[in-house]
């Protein structure tokens, strides 16, 4: 039987330390009280998924992992953070192993060509306490097109397992794969892609 993701060791290791250690459990869940700094992603807990409409039948999920970027936070002053992002096109995985790699070919996401997907924020402006609206430049399969996320804290505070200050935020948004070229099976395979990130952020020191 394969070990979950968080094995049951992990989780007692986990549970030992937040035990023994109150503080260190301790996560802000106001955006305000997230500390100002330079972040780096954190590749291992960091996804994005997408979501497109399979033949009218299925909403059909993936995701693309290995992530990388960084995070130039002020949370008195959210207008002048900075979020730039790098994904590695040929991690991307679905439930089958013919589609993964149909995906990764010319016909689809070209990752021999185009292999690395990237966005760079370009304002973030607050539309609640925990909730922002980034616009940034995203460019996939060698084309460049603003697109907007909506992005929502989760909370902020010392990871229990490395003692790494961490923040995580989940965002969301809707493009258009034929607006960046990747057209094949449009309308069967919806044109309309939903997007959903989960961000973890480590501060450098």
């Amino acid at each position: 039987m394969k070990s979950s993701l968080f094995s049951f060791p992990a989780a007692t290791l986990a549970i030992g330390l937040l035990a023994g250690n109150p503080a260190s459990a301790q996560v802000v869940t106001s955006a305000s009280q997230i500390q100002a700094g330079a972040y780096d992603v954190e590749p291992g807990h960091t996804q994005v998924s997408f979501e497109v409409l399979h033949f009218g039948f299925t909403n059909y999920l993936g995701v693309f992992s290995n992530v990388s970027g960084t995070l130039n936070l002020d949370p008195k002053n959210p207008s002048v953070s900075k979020l730039s992002v790098t994904i590695p096109v040929d991690s991307v995985q679905t439930t089958s192993a013919k589609l993964n790699d149909e995906l990764k070919g010319d016909q689809w996401f070209d990752a021999a060509k185009f292999p690395n997907a990237t966005f760079e924020s370009t304002s973030v402006r607050l539309s609640g306490k925990n909730d922002a609206v980034v616009t940034g430049n995203l460019t996939l399969h060698g084309v460049t097109k603003p697109e907007t996320l909506k992005v929502h804290f989760i909370g902020a505070g010392v990871n229990a397992l490395d003692k790494k200050y961490t923040a995580g935020f989940e965002a969301t948004g809707v493009i258009k794969r034929s607006d960046f070229g990747v057209k094949m099976y449009v309308p069967y395979v919806s044109d309309d892609v939903h997007l959903r990130i989960a961000g973890a952020f480590e501060r450098q020191d």
